[in-house]
């Protein structure tokens, strides 16, 4: 086979059933054998994504060894985990095609995907793959639009027509940092998105929190080098429209339940908390302004509540638009 996902989470899940029911071969790798094997008798992702069928034409293995020929890797391990996956399995996966399809920052370094593979595995090509998407609708058929970015325009075309699917549908860029920074950014957003409603702060806060939200994300990736394009499309303002109206976002599910004053779900991954940390820390270095993210970080460290938050960002110097 040609294409393995790396992570049988929701969306590593999710994109070999879509890539599989288009008739392609597909290998997923989970690193619970128990997992994996629960998998195969079942053909279901008990844990992640129970309601999908997994079809027969995804070979589902805990030994990475067993893709090794594979050229295309999705790799969909949660951020934080990214660097030291990729150097444990290192041997085995530099030279092939790396797509990351985790949205957030390292929060140790402050490296984006892209990044952590061209230091782990020199000699892979690295892609990405963000965008507006939920793994429920990308298991059930529903038809998505995503984001591919890779500076290779070559591999990122044969990417692009290798990993579009009669339901998704990839569009391209060259834009790594502005795919990379949108899907991250956006996760922070969709936190404060989620404290806003579950407070019950209104409609209308909410929809000055996303504009506002954009802006401070645009002003980071614009001083990082990405292009407005990237971040006014799918993988940028796309991304933030559907995580920050939707209680099928993790990251909006977490600050809802922040802002309603209850305990979020224990065991998910939520990449928005590590992200805003991050953020605050790369907006510091660069001399750019965030807010945002400063309050959702100091909510989610307890070193502040939401009403002070609220009241510290409605404090801040009036300016122009």
């Amino acid at each position: 086979m040609s294409i393995v996902v790396l992570g049988a989470g929701a969306f590593g899940t999710a994109l070999a059933i879509t890539l599989a029911r288009d008739g392609i071969p597909v290998g997923l790798w989970a690193r619970d054998p128990e997992q994996v094997e629960a998998m195969r008798k079942s053909r279901r992702n008990e844990r992640r994504l129970p309601d999908a069928v997994i079809p027969e034409n995804v070979s589902i293995s805990a030994d990475l060894a067993d893709f090794a020929a594979a050229r295309t890797v999705l790799v969909a391990v949660p951020m934080q985990q990214l660097a030291g996956f990729l150097a444990e399995h290192a041997n085995t996966l530099d030279g092939k095609s790396l797509v990351a399809c985790a949205k957030g920052i390292d929060l140790a370094t402050g490296r984006g995907s892209a990044e952590i593979i061209a230091e782990t595995c020199p000699r892979a090509i690295a892609a990405i793959l963000t965008g507006p998407s939920f793994a429920v609708d990308i298991a059930r058929g529903l038809p998505t639009a995503l984001t591919l970015a890779c500076e290779d325009d070559g591999t990122g075309a044969a990417l692009q027509e290798q990993l579009s699917t009669s339901t998704v549908r990839l569009y391209r860029t060259s834009d790594m940092i502005g795919a990379e920074l949108g899907g991250a950014l956006k996760n922070v957003i969709a936190i404060a998105s989620g404290v806003v409603i579950g407070a019950g702060l209104g409609h209308s806060a909410r929809a000055a929190l996303l504009t506002r939200g954009f802006a401070e994300m645009s002003r980071l990736a614009l001083a990082l080098g990405a292009a407005q394009d990237t971040l006014t499309g799918l993988s940028g303002l796309g991304d933030l429209v559907l995580t920050c109206t939707s209680s099928k976002s993790r990251n909006y599910s977490y600050g809802h339940a922040l802002g309603a004053g209850e305990t979020p779900a224990a065991g998910v991954t939520v990449e928005g908390v590590a992200t805003a940390r991050a953020a605050t820390a790369l907006g510091a270095r660069h001399g750019v302004e965030m807010p945002i993210a400063e309050m959702v970080a100091a909510i989610v460290e307890g070193r502040t509540t939401v009403p002070a938050a609220v009241e510290t960002l409605m404090a801040r110097p009036l300016k122009k638009e």
